[in-house]
């Protein structure tokens, strides 16, 4: 696996630019069935043509490439790369007091470049990094220093003294310099020059997207879950930084209350949003935004978990927002909108690994393969597609779909997961499972940017 994995990012490095290449490589997928990201019906018994890193081709009848490099799928399913919508590649716990006291930058970067190599073999294609990371992990990425998936970074955290993107020592007075502001991981602000200011340097370090704490969490140690943490003001500075680069904002929301104001501040991403329902669902739709939720929030097992576990205040608002919040998934099923994969882990990677399948396998559980397909490939590539065309670093196709002119990111799987969702990677167990394999042994080909990472039919 890791020599596949060495190979694939050598040739990207000697293949150098395109224009020095007299035609760009060809790869052609023969004897497949295709889900292309949106339609439930599988495109079967066809061909899949890339060119370069670009999809060229699709097509039910023969395609004439003399020239390409041909994979018989056998009659498998081939799918967009996954999308995942919610990641944070820094942080890596186990708790948030040990990631100000005791982690250096070396810590945070290496732990970064793993979990980036682990989601690209567990075919993710495309990560959007929901705070935290700033764009050295993408320039590493990109320039195949490191493997791992495109990276849609969102700088750091922007939140409110006391709320959820407060990860300063308990004793540490307000505007002390800390670990995490240091290493622009997360920032506290106290007004809108403060966010004007924080959510401008995000942009300039990298960030295709700024994602602002409108709520209290879990694992922080200072706030109510409930916290209705962002003023008017501090909203609508947020949008305006994001609309002076052609992006958008994202935000940390529990509360209806929260998630409905910045709605209407012009947000454009609600993460979590526990506290959804039918009034938000008109809302949400009216202003074409999205949504991403992480299901393992609804476990019991989340009680468990090391960041929860471990800081009594946490552990107890866990408790509570399990009650609180148990009619979201009954809500989304009666009021559809664009809901995007949220694995929201913070953890080792060995443990994010694990989450990530069972993650997967609660969508299918509590929706269906369908719908769990969906939010893992065409709605999450219209979601990182939202940052426009100069903050996005991938602006030259779409990401999530199979259609002429995407990128090619393509996975072929051993199955159809429209009958069998196991063959994505998914995991029916998390807290109590065995470290899981490098990469799903149902995933046979992982393809990036027209680069294949892994084929185990050769």
């Amino acid at each position: 696996m890791k020599t596949l994995m060495k190979i694939a990012v050598l040739s990207v490095l000697a293949a150098g630019p395109v224009c020095a290449q007299d035609a760009p490589p060809q790869t052609l997928f023969t004897n497949v069935n295709v889900f292309d990201g949106v339609n439930e019906a599988l495109i079967e018994n066809a061909s899949v043509l890339v060119e370069g890193n670009k999809i060229k081709t699709v097509s039910t009848g023969a395609v004439d490439a003399p020239d390409a490099t041909v994979i018989d799928g056998g009659g498998r399913t081939i799918t967009p790369g996954f999308v995942e919508a919610h990641a944070h590649f820094v942080l890596m716990g186990p708790s948030v007091p040990a990631m100000e006291a005791q982690k250096t930058w070396e810590d945070f970067g290496i732990h970064a470049s793993k979990m980036a190599e682990m989601y690209l073999m567990q075919g993710f294609t495309t990560v959007r990094d929901a705070g935290g990371a700033n764009g050295g992990i993408r320039r590493a990425i990109d320039s195949g220093l490191i493997v791992g998936p495109r990276h849609y970074p969102s700088g750091a955290f922007i939140g409110t003294r006391g709320g959820h993107a407060d990860f300063a020592d308990f004793t540490s007075p307000p505007g002390a310099e800390t670990n995490v502001g240091r290493l622009n991981i997360s920032q506290q602000v106290n007004g809108p020059d403060d966010v004007l200011k924080f959510a401008r340097n995000n942009f300039r370090m990298g960030a295709t997207q700024i994602k602002f704490m409108q709520s209290g969490g879990i694992i922080s140690a200072f706030d109510p879950f409930t916290l209705l943490a962002g003023s008017k003001e501090e909203l609508e500075a947020a949008v305006q930084a994001a609309n002076e680069y052609g992006s958008y904002v994202m935000v940390h929301a529990y509360r209806k209350e929260a998630a409905m104001a910045a709605l209407n501040a012009g947000v454009k991403s609600i993460e979590h949003n526990f506290g959804f329902d039918e009034e938000m669902a008109e809302l949400m739709n009216e202003k074409g935004a999205y949504m991403t939720a992480n299901l393992t929030a609804f476990d019991t097992s989340i009680l468990e978990i090391p960041p929860v576990r471990d800081v009594p205040a946490s552990l107890a608002k866990a408790t509570a927002a399990m009650e609180m919040f148990k009619n979201l998934i009954p809500n989304l099923k009666k009021f559809p909108v664009k809901r995007g994969f949220n694995t929201d882990c913070i953890d080792t990677v060995v443990m994010c690994n694990i989450q990530i399948a069972y993650e997967k396998h609660l969508h299918a559980k509590y929706f269906s393969a369908y719908e769990g397909l969906v939010a893992m490939t065409s709605v999450g590539g219209e979601i990182v597609a939202l940052s426009g065309d100069f903050m996005n670093p991938y602006p030259e196709g779409k990401i999530g779909v199979i259609e002429e002119g995407a990128y090619a990111d393509l996975l072929l799987l051993d199955g159809n997961p429209l009958e069998d969702f196991s063959v994505v990677g998914a995991s029916d167990r998390w807290l109590d499972a065995e470290p899981r394999p490098d990469s799903p042994e149902s995933i046979l080909i992982i393809m990036k940017d027209g680069v294949i990472y892994k084929n185990t039919l050769q």
